[in-house]
């Protein structure tokens, strides 16, 4: 009985901001509030994990910034997120792609997800 209860109330503060997966390359624009103005500030990189469900549900993305890895948590469903708009989506074979934070430069690409099926029966290129 709770949970049905608990169920509508978060229901109404669902939002959909975007499909989007692991691996993915995406530009999540957050608003920002200095002082009295607020901005939109895009943060570009990959979703490294998922976690969570409902309004809980969260989404880490990693970028890389003067040879520095910074990483940024973010509530889906939270009202400070404007949009997620995918720029590339990645194949990945794990939920987690936490194995990225070890890795420098060039070794952090994904391979690129191809949509729909091609001459080579839809495998992805080696």
């Amino acid at each position: 009985m709770t949970a049905d209860l608990l169920e509508k109330v978060t229901e109404k503060q669902l939002k959909k901001v975007g499909d989007f997966s692991v691996g993915d390359t995406v530009d999540v624009q957050v608003k920002i509030v200095e002082g009295n103005k607020e901005r939109l500030q895009v943060f570009t990189g990959t979703v490294i994990g998922r976690k969570g469900r409902g309004i809980n549900e969260t989404f880490t993305v990693r970028r890389i910034v003067n040879n520095e890895g910074v990483e940024r948590i973010f509530p889906l469903h939270s009202p400070n997120i404007v949009k997620v708009a995918v720029k590339r989506s990645g194949h990945t074979r794990r939920s987690k792609l936490y194995f990225l934070r070890q890795r420098m430069g060039k070794a952090t690409r994904l391979r690129e997800k191809w949509e729909g099926k091609d001459k080579d029966g839809g495998r992805s290129p080696t």
